[in-house]
């Protein structure tokens, strides 16, 4: 089951016959909910892999790229306009899953982290980056205050032989890290996921995705974006505050209820925003 199905369909209100565009497509959890209340689907997702998984699904027309392109990539399908959008931000379960993407660092993988497969790679950041701007990056984008001592301790390691492998770069930070931190987070988890995050530009993407949204929707359209930590919340908020057109529809982030917790602890960091469209004459 999607993370916060229950809330996304609440916002997005699909009705029969109204078209929606699911940014980040993934296993087309939300997008089966959408089909199912009798909505047409476009589903953009920039990962090959991803969308090989996918059978045909009645009602969905899949689209390759980057949802930060999606006006031009349903201008291809000859849509200007859509009901709805879906952003959820952030790397898939079954990318999370699969060890050889390398995302994660409980498994034996190269590190790679590219969800487009395509561009540079997480072995290049970590191997060739520089240990200022190395700790730059893993302070802004995973907000860790050990960066710098993370950053020299691969820069150590690499010295010595190139840092190959998730495993490998777990255990770096591991050893670099300074005794004491908070027990059930790995100490390896905000420099992972500053790595996927400088990899793909994910933040970048989040900015122009929201304006191409809000560009894509028609007057009463609505917009939904799940995010999953602090710097991709931050951003969707200060971007619903920013846009005229828009009309928020959450005074403040949804989160996933303790039952759902339980059962998918994903759902735990899970945020929604939700806005609508203005329509034309302001209302």
């Amino acid at each position: 089951m999607p993370v916060l199905a229950a809330e996304v369909l609440e916002a997005l209100d699909p009705q029969p016959g109204e078209v929606f565009a699911d940014g980040t497509l993934g296993g087309a959890g939300h997008t089966r909910l959408l089909l199912k209340a009798g909505a047409r689907v476009y589903g953009i997702d920039q990962d090959p892999y991803a969308l090989s998984r996918l059978g045909e699904l009645e009602g969905l027309t899949i689209v390759q790229g980057n949802y930060r392109d999606m006006v031009s990539l349903l201008a291809e399908h000859g849509v200007s306009r859509v009901d709805g959008v879906l952003l959820d931000i952030g790397v898939s379960s079954f990318q999370l899953d699969d060890a050889q993407r390398g995302f994660s660092y409980h498994t034996e993988a190269p590190l790679d982290m590219r969800m487009s497969q395509t561009g540079e790679s997480a072995f290049e950041v970590v191997n060739a980056t520089p240990t200022d701007e190395l700790a730059a990056l893993i302070f802004e984008y995973g907000e860790e205050r050990h960066s710098r001592r993370i950053a020299r301790a691969i820069v150590a390691a690499r010295e010595q032989a190139p840092v190959a492998t998730t495993t490998q770069l777990a255990e770096i930070i591991k050893r670099a890290y300074p005794g004491g931190f908070a027990r059930g987070i790995h100490p390896a988890r905000r420099t992972f996921q500053a790595l996927r995050i400088h990899v793909n530009d994910e933040l970048g993407a989040l900015r122009s995705g929201l304006d191409a949204a809000a560009d894509l929707l028609a007057p009463g359209g609505r917009l939904a974006v799940i995010s999953f930590h602090s710097l991709e919340d931050r951003i969707v908020k200060r971007f619903l505050k920013g846009r005229d057109d828009l009309e928020a529809l959450t005074k403040r982030p949804v989160e996933a209820s303790d039952e759902e917790q339980a059962r998918n602890p994903r759902a735990r960091s899970a945020k929604l925003r939700a806005a609508r469209k203005r329509l034309e004459d302001g209302s």
